[in-house]
C-alpha cells in the first residue's frame, strides 16, 4: 500500500495542499495537477464513484464544501481504506480548526502539513486514531 501524492484543490483548480511521496519533477507535478482537476471536476459526483483510474494509479477523492481532497494510490490497493483516511484527515482538520474552511488551509498551511505528517509517513498510514493525532497537535502547539 502506498500513496503517491495527496492534494487538495478548490473548484477552480487552485492548489491548496500538495504532498508528494514519490519523486516527480516540478513540471510533471503541474501537469498532473491540471489533469487531475480536469478529470475530477468533470465527473457527476452523484452518479459516479469516488475512484478513478489515472495513468498507472488510482485516484481516491472526496469533495468537502469547495475542496477536493485527492490521493493517488497503487491500482491494486483497497480504495475504501484510503477514502476513510481522507475522511479522517478532514475530521481531524475540522476538529483542530473548529469547523475548517478553505481560508484556514490557506493561512495555516504549516499546521495542515503537521496534520499530514502526523497521519502519513512516506506514503503509508502512520496514525489512524483521531484523538491521538489531535493530542499530538495540541502538544506541539503548547511547545510554541
Amino acid at each position: 500500500m502506498s500513496i503517491h501524492f495527496l492534494i487538495a484543490l478548490n473548484r477552480q483548480g487552485k492548489l491548496r495542499i500538495s504532498k508528494w511521496y514519490t519523486s516527480v519533477p516540478d513540471k510533471q507535478k503541474k501537469q498532473t495537477i491540471l489533469k487531475v482537476h480536469r478529470l475530477i471536476s468533470s465527473r457527476d459526483h452523484q452518479k459516479q464513484s469516488n475512484f478513478v483510474n489515472f495513468e498507472n494509479q488510482k485516484l481516491v477523492y472526496r469533495r468537502y464544501n469547495g475542496l477536493f481532497f485527492v490521493m493517488a494510490v497503487d491500482v491494486q490497493d483497497n480504495e475504501l481504506s484510503y477514502l476513510e483516511m481522507v475522511h479522517l484527515m478532514v475530521e481531524v482538520l475540522d476538529s483542530y480548526f473548529n469547523n475548517v474552511c478553505e481560508l484556514d488551509i490557506i493561512f495555516n498551511f504549516y499546521k495542515v502539513y503537521q496534520v499530514l505528517d502526523e497521519m502519513f509517513l512516506s506514503g503509508e498510514f502512520q496514525e489512524t486514531s483521531k484523538q491521538v493525532v489531535l493530542d499530538r497537535l495540541h502538544y506541539l502547539d503548547n511547545l510554541e
